[in-house]
């Protein structure tokens, strides 16, 4: 069974490896401006909109899609555009909690999950000299919220009430364990 990975992050593909699942990846081309002020509704329709987009090219594999969001104060952070932006989500964000959601789509076939979880994460103060240091490496643009959790910013984070690959942006548990009942026949919807 062909398993594709609906995503072009770097983080999403390396969480599939350490599965130990061999994959292809389709990179879907979807508008994701946020329009839905609801975090749990936005990334399940980013993510079912991923979904379909993969599944007309490959509707007989396994597809895993995912979209990640950090929510702060009812405001959904996407991926800052510039290091203006970078350092308003970073100033927002710490020496507070915050949550991250990232929707996992898993469909075979007619079968479709979708899940959604939900991680807190909380960040220590922080000088405008380090939130200015730290925006200005490369991390903090290709991810929601502006940082990652497995990189430079993890100094900065003082615990998680949640799943850490959640934070990194799959949730690897319940793409696991979703993948698995599709090998071993457990799922009647194809």
């Amino acid at each position: 069974m062909e398993i594709v990975l609906g995503s072009s992050s770097p983080r999403r593909k390396e969480l599939m490896k350490l599965i130990g699942y061999e994959f292809v990846i389709a990179v879907p081309s979807i508008n994701e401006e946020i329009t839905e002020s609801n975090p749990v509704k936005y990334v399940k329709t980013i993510v079912n909109k991923k979904g379909s987009f993969i599944a007309n090219n490959f509707p007989t594999s396994i597809i895993v899609c995912a979209d990640t969001i950090v929510v702060k104060n009812n405001l959904i952070l996407g991926k800052p555009k510039n290091k203006d932006e970078a350092f308003e989500m970073i100033k927002k964000l710490q020496n507070n909690v915050h949550s991250v959601y990232t929707a996992v789509l898993i469909q075979y076939g007619k079968y479709k999950k979708v899940y959604v979880e939900k991680t807190k994460v909380y960040i220590d103060p922080l000088l405008d000299t380090e939130i200015e240091q730290y925006v200005n490496t490369n991390e903090p643009y290709d991810k929601a919220g502006g940082y990652a959790i497995q990189g430079i910013f993890g100094k900065h984070i003082n615990k998680i009430n949640g799943d850490y690959y959640n934070v990194m942006g799959l949730p690897i548990n319940i793409v696991y364990k979703e993948i698995e009942k599709i090998k071993k026949g457990e799922i009647y919807e194809i």
